[in-house]
């Protein structure tokens, strides 16, 4: 009788340890790989921002009335260079929206648009604007699969007990996601 009940209560505490030890590891990984999409997020935004000075270059030659849109793209670039993942992140919201009002101005100029280096440059960002929209998918479900974690029961004991932190979605913020009024993008 003694034995069986020592034989029951090593049993538990053996499913309780290899649980303890299951759900740690699965809160580790799934920190683990919030951060890493945090930083393709910022891996991405370094490769547009390393693109933009080329593009501005191109477009400036055609599109002098587009001179605000184009420094506050160049502001924002320069800003994020230093700034925290999380500004980083911002500001790369706010740049994408500019260049997707860019984007709308540019189909006023028939010889930009047929400018072969200003196609190839374009094509390039609208190809790392989608790559950045699908890391930031990825990362809020990443996000979302982490908080979940973290707060549903039995694992909410655990990550309280070993501090885990939630972690933010990336929302864009309303201004950003107004209709483009394009007529107004063309006036003076």
């Amino acid at each position: 009788m003694v034995m069986t009940f020592v034989i029951t209560v090593l049993i538990v505490l053996l499913i309780i340890m290899l649980w303890a030890m299951f759900t740690n590891n699965s809160l580790i990984a799934k920190r683990n790989r919030v951060r890493q999409c945090r930083s393709g997020i910022c891996v991405a935004i370094k490769q547009r921002n390393d693109m933009i000075p080329n593009l501005i270059s191109t477009v400036k030659a055609y599109m002098v009335h587009e001179n605000e849109t184009l420094t506050r793209i160049a502001e924002l670039r320069s800003q994020s260079m230093s700034d925290s993942e999380r500004q980083q992140i911002d500001e790369g919201n706010e740049i994408s929206s500019l260049l997707s009002r860019l984007n709308v101005a540019v189909e006023n100029y028939p010889a930009l648009k047929a400018d072969g280096q200003f196609m190839e440059l374009q094509r390039s960002i609208i190809d790392m604007e989608c790559e950045l929209q699908a890391i930031r998918r990825t990362y809020n479900a990443a996000v979302t699969d982490y908080n979940n974690c973290i707060e549903m029961f039995p694992s909410s004991i655990f990550a309280s007990w070993r501090n885990f932190q939630e972690e933010e979605l990336i929302e864009i913020p309303p201004e950003n996601m107004r209709d483009i009024n394009v007529a107004q993008m063309f006036e003076k």
